[in-house]
């Protein structure tokens, strides 16, 4: 369940961080995000009495957050250069596949009904991917918002992957450690490249309770049933992306898109209940 809750999370998180991105820098929009984030996670590990984790888990979380912010910053890009929901989608699909390939070959089972899930999800954001160009032609790669999509995807899993590799039970003082870094290094960067000032303060504020719970809910999802299973569920997040665009941005999507959104929500719910 929380990993679905994180997909959740996520997936309207990003829609909304989309939103500010094409009405702000992605940088200014990580970087003012990205510290409030920080702030809420370790005053949650203090208030809730959270004994500091290992110094190995806190530097996970640190290599996870400086991998997550480049590629935060190239899905943040993808999603202002659009379509939206055939950018999300297809940078769910790549995410997807990095940490359950580490996973699996560290040893997780997934069973018969995590392997049929994980088909489900694969095939979804698979088919949620693909969007036809004119003519029926399939677009090309070479397409800009596509192609960062793509690369934020990869960096997306790997992301995953290093924050699953954190197991004590100081999720708060984890998540902590990945926001203060990425926030020393996006800070500087948007002060010297962009400037901090916001064109919609609002926008950019609204976007940041999605990552902050996403992230959450996806280390206790990864504790709680393995990273192979926690990466899968919260994976499921372009399917919500995209639902939020079809409705509010009145992006189309194909019959076979609409298939995808089913496989990968049938195939959640067969890891869930595996």
């Amino acid at each position: 369940m929380t990993g679905l809750l994180s997909a959740l999370t996520y997936g309207v998180g990003d829609f909304l961080a989309g939103l500010a991105s094409r009405r702000d820098s992605p940088l200014r929009v990580v970087a003012l995000t990205h510290p409030i984030s920080a702030a809420i996670m370790l005053l949650l590990a203090v208030l809730m009495g959270q004994a500091l984790p290992p110094v190995g888990d806190l530097l996970w979380g640190a290599l996870a957050g400086a991998v997550g912010l480049f590629a935060v910053l190239a899905f943040y890009r993808a999603l202002a250069m659009g379509p939206m929901g055939a950018v999300s989608v297809g940078a769910g699909a790549l995410s997807a596949l990095v940490p359950v390939v580490i996973g699996v070959l560290g040893g997780e089972v997934l069973g018969l009904l995590g392997w049929l899930g994980a088909l489900g999800v694969l095939l979804g954001t698979g088919l949620l991917s693909y969007t036809p160009g004119e003519g029926g032609g399939a677009v090309r790669w070479q397409d800009n918002g596509v192609l960062i999509g793509l690369a934020a995807g990869l960096g997306f899993g790997f992301f995953f992957a290093l924050l699953g590799q954190a197991q004590s039970p100081g999720v708060f003082w984890t998540l902590g450690a990945a926001r203060v870094t990425s926030s020393l290094i996006a800070l500087p960067l948007a002060a010297r490249l962009v400037g901090l000032r916001p064109k919609n303060p609002l926008l950019i504020l609204s976007s940041a309770p999605g990552d902050t719970l996403g992230n959450l809910f996806y280390l206790l999802a990864v504790q709680g049933g393995g990273l192979a299973v926690g990466s899968l569920l919260s994976s499921l997040y372009p399917a919500f992306t995209t639902l939020l665009a079809v409705t509010v941005l009145r992006e189309g999507l194909r019959a076979a898109q609409w298939v995808g959104v089913v496989l990968a929500l049938v195939g959640a719910g067969l890891i869930a209940g595996r």
